[in-house]
């Protein structure tokens, strides 16, 4: 079984270097921007494209394997069985769009809804945080310290300003209390990106009340592997195939915060 995971992370580094190319080289092309949900939800061909790719290499080369996607090149998947690929081709649309940094593909590679392999692959700056179960967490291919707690006033907690103004979906004064007594608040606008600054030690949580299965699986499998915490926002485990909050933190870090600023 071993031998069959190692395949799979040969292929999975191979596709997630060759779509980091591909986006690279539509920096000088003319985009195609559309909106989903809402103004701020954008896609762009490239996004399309990139998951279009993942979706066809792994189907040629792993026939049995689902595919969960943002863009639509994956399966329509009512559970979790056998081997699942959840898919984002660009996390942070809007930056890619913008600014053309501080977006990344996102790749969590589950087995019976078990996480095996987690990879957050930023394009720009050509930074891979990997992890295999079992095998800890890895950027750029060396080893990352396992996770130790640190107190909140000594924290750095990921959260977007949004959630600490009044909301229709949660109360917001608990993290704005939360964000007064933590040494700082940051929000780089790309959950998985976020979600892997947490499993490397650069963030100590990161929160978001609302997430989808392709915004976290990859950094949630870094998270756990470095022996980090990630539940929703009622400290229950992620549901991989709906849309869920999000609360990923440093052990000791997550209790506090569940405790102290969530639950009231």
């Amino acid at each position: 079984m071993a031998g069959k995971w190692e395949e799979i992370d040969q292929y999975a580094r191979q596709w997630i270097e060759e779509a980091g190319r591909r986006i690279r080289a539509s920096f000088a092309e003319q985009l195609t921007v559309e909106t989903k949900e809402n103004r701020n939800d954008l896609v762009t061909n490239v996004d399309r494209g990139i998951e279009q790719f993942f979706a066809e290499h792994i189907r040629r080369q792993f026939p049995g394997h689902h595919i969960l996607g943002e863009e639509g090149f994956g399966d329509e998947l009512a559970v979790l069985d056998g081997i699942v690929w959840i898919i984002d081709p660009i996390d942070g649309t809007m930056n890619f769009i913008h600014q053309q940094r501080h977006f990344a593909v996102s790749v969590g590679i589950f087995e019976d809804g078990v996480g095996r392999l987690g990879y957050v692959y930023d394009v720009v700056f050509d930074e891979l945080y990997s992890a295999q179960k079992g095998r800890g967490v890895f950027f750029n291919g060396k080893p990352l310290d396992r996770l130790q707690p640190v107190p909140i006033a000594e924290s750095i907690i990921a959260v977007n300003a949004t959630w600490l103004m009044e909301n229709r979906r949660i109360d917001h004064r608990p993290l704005v209390r939360l964000a007064k007594e933590a040494r700082g608040t940051r929000s780089y606008g790309s959950a998985a990106l976020e979600l892997a600054y947490v499993a490397a030690g650069r963030l100590d949580a990161y929160i978001s009340p609302r997430l989808s299965p392709w915004d976290f699986a990859g950094g949630m499998i870094l998270i756990e592997e470095a022996g980090g915490i990630v539940t929703n926002l009622d400290g229950k485990p992620l549901n991989l195939l709906s849309r869920n909050s999000v609360l990923a933190a440093k052990p000791g870090v997550h209790e506090e915060i569940l405790q102290r600023y969530l639950r009231q």
